[in-house]
């Protein structure tokens, strides 16, 4: 199963949070109220999205968070890099040269292929979009295997 860390999720959160409330600066404990997630948690995020220049940190009692830049300018493959590194489905697909395989692959072309749409749909999502509301899909259901009661 491809999954990316549950810090990474928050992490998406957060950032959809500040585009939503782009208005005024936010404290870290405040957004961590509205999205229910541990304070820790999200001051961890916000250290990492500052350091990588997604989000901006701003000292002072009336201090806190905002977005870097405008919300539609900042890509979803842009956040997961930030928190996770780059996206990658197989060692080979985002760092060349970590697998012992590499030079003899036969599939490491074709991953690499699957690698680069996967970042290319990510690339082509804001944070815009994900701050609209949308429905929730579905997948659809998975067939019974045979033989199974």
């Amino acid at each position: 199963m491809l999954r990316m860390s549950k810090l990474t999720d928050y992490g998406t959160v957060v950032m959809t949070f500040l585009a939503r409330e782009s208005d005024r600066l936010h404290a870290a404990s405040e957004i961590a109220g509205q999205i229910q997630v541990a304070a820790p948690t999200v001051s961890k995020i916000l250290k990492i999205l500052a350091r990588e220049g997604l989000v901006v940190s701003h000292r002072g009692a009336k201090g806190g968070y905002s977005l870097a830049r405008p919300a539609r300018e900042i890509s979803m493959v842009e956040i997961i890099d930030a928190l996770e590194g780059p996206v990658g489905l197989t060692e080979c697909g985002s760092s060349p040269g970590l697998c012992e395989q590499e030079s003899s692959c036969s599939v490491r072309g074709n991953w690499q292929r699957i690698n680069v749409a996967v970042r290319q749909a990510l690339a082509g999502v804001t944070l815009a979009e994900m701050a609209q509301p949308t429905y929730v899909v579905r997948p659809p259901a998975r067939p019974a295997r045979a033989g199974a009661l």
